[in-house]
């Protein structure tokens, strides 16, 4: 076993694999940001477009807010990632379900305070923020399917 083991190090297959559970969470990190970064800013620049040609400079602002918006949370939910990911696994699973909880309501207040506002077209901000929040979880999920990380991480001790 340890033949094999030295043999497939040696090939350079174990080498990219994470040894530890914040490695894992940190290498899916950096894969979520890889794959949805591109795909939310095609989302931003389509709603920018949609909100000038339907309401003008209110769409194009409307939709730009939208977009910040959505995109700082996206990048909250790698933060918060990054900052659990030393702790115990199940805590990192309830933290992560906790800052999706408290994301959506983070967007729904965002939605609901800026919904009055002169400048802004709403329909611009809340559709581009909903659909840069829906691509980023989609790439999300595309990124976590892509990236290898075992299941079971074994701390052999010989480190």
């Amino acid at each position: 076993m340890t033949d094999k083991k030295n043999e497939n190090e040696g090939l350079g297959l174990l080498a990219d694999l994470p040894r530890t559970h914040a490695e894992s969470v940190h290498k899916l990190a950096d894969a979520m940001l890889r794959h949805a970064l591109w795909p939310a800013i095609a989302v931003v620049v389509a709603g920018i477009t949609v909100g000038t040609l339907v309401a003008g400079l209110e769409g194009t602002s409307g939709a730009l807010v939208g977009g910040v918006v959505a995109f700082a949370s996206s990048f909250a939910t790698l933060w918060l990632m990054r900052r659990t990911a030393a702790m115990n696994p199940m805590l990192v699973m309830a933290a992560a379900l906790g800052g999706f909880i408290a994301k959506m309501l983070v967007l729904l207040v965002v939605m609901l305070l800026l919904r009055n506002v002169g400048f802004l077209h709403t329909e611009s901000l809340a559709f581009t923020m909903l659909a840069v929040v829906v691509v980023w979880a989609a790439m999300d999920v595309v990124a976590s399917r892509r990236t290898k990380i075992p299941t079971l991480i074994i701390d052999s001790g010989d480190r």
